[in-house]
């Protein structure tokens, strides 16, 4: 009994180490260990901004921020006098009825000034200048046609210098070659006097216009305008054409007809196109907030690669 005694008496309790309290002394300030629960907020008083996607993080190194938006390209229209104007869409070839087999053209066409038009088969420009070259001359010689001033002329072709589409293969008449070839070739120039009285020659302006042959399910030939370049001054414009300028540049409609105004706000008056697509859909302030976001036509849906503006109903005001 007494050995059982003394061993209970010998066992040691071991105790967990209590943690240490801060000694205190009057007259000096205390130190004090940080709280468990430390205070969210940083001392602005303010939340801290949440951190960024995993995504982000992995897309920009660690202490840089992502790049901006690039701006895209704006210009802005210049006027440009267009002294003579065929209509495409209006070119017509039909069969001449004095010499079965040949085709002739006839189009519509405006004039401010007196001038002439040529009909080139087979044509192409000249390298830096506004002439044209027949490339098969031997087979179909170049027709000049002069007209006089005035708007809704109608150009017809002169009986017996028709071209016979028979004697061509159908790759030649459908196709611009690589050498830069187009089956036809039209040019319509007109002199201008200069207003400043010198006796040096006039200006000459011209449009010509580049075309391919097609044909239709019931046999009958028709003509496709590829591109049409104006020269104006010594300088080369290439012509195109703004999808929706027409409803905008529409005076005698009223200001609430469909199709006048942007097509994102739905109130201001569209003056913007897009670039390459050139749909004339936006206003001004719009197209300024594309370029933060889409990046898109809102039409096509294609990239934007730049804006045009365009003045329109600068004749109404005023």
């Amino acid at each position: 009994m007494g050995n059982s005694s003394s061993r209970r008496n010998n066992h040691h309790h071991h105790q967990p180490p209590q943690p240490q309290q801060p000694q205190t002394t009057t007259g000096q300030h205390s130190l004090t260990a940080p709280s468990q629960y430390p205070n969210p907020y940083p001392p602005s008083g303010y939340p801290p901004p949440p951190p960024l996607p995993a995504h982000n993080l992995h897309r920009y190194p660690p202490g840089t921020a992502p790049p901006l938006p690039a701006c895209v390209e704006q210009q802005k229209t210049v006027m440009i006098k267009h002294d003579v104007n065929i209509k495409k869409d209006g070119i017509r070839v039909a069969e001449d009825d004095q010499n079965p087999g040949k085709f002739l053209l006839s189009f519509n066409f405006d004039a401010t000034a007196p001038g002439s038009i040529t009909v080139v088969f087979f044509g192409k420009e000249d390298v830096g200048c506004s002439n044209l070259v027949a490339t098969k001359e031997s087979m179909l010689k170049p027709v000049t046609v002069s007209f006089e001033q005035g708007l809704h002329q109608i150009f017809k072709q002169p009986s017996g210098t028709g071209i016979d589409f028979s004697a061509f293969d159908k790759e030649e008449l459908t196709k611009e070659n690589d050498t830069g070839v187009f089956p036809l070739v039209i040019k319509a120039e007109v002199c201008l006097s200069k207003n400043d009285g010198s006796e040096d020659s006039p200006i000459s302006n011209s449009l010509i216009s580049l075309a391919v042959f097609g044909k239709k399910e019931n046999g009958e030939y028709l003509v496709r305008v590829v591109k049409q370049i104006l020269w104006a001054d010594g300088e080369m414009y290439e012509l195109k054409e703004i999808y929706g300028i027409g409803n905008s540049l529409d005076v005698e409609s009223d200001e609430n007809d469909i199709g006048k105004e942007c097509v994102i706000c739905l109130c201001e008056q569209r003056d913007t196109a897009v670039l390459p697509c050139r749909h004339m859909c936006m206003c001004g302030g719009c197209a300024q907030v594309l370029q933060f976001q889409s990046k898109r036509c809102p039409i096509c849906r294609q990239p934007v690669e730049g804006l045009l503006k365009i003045k329109v109903n600068d004749e109404t005001s005023g």
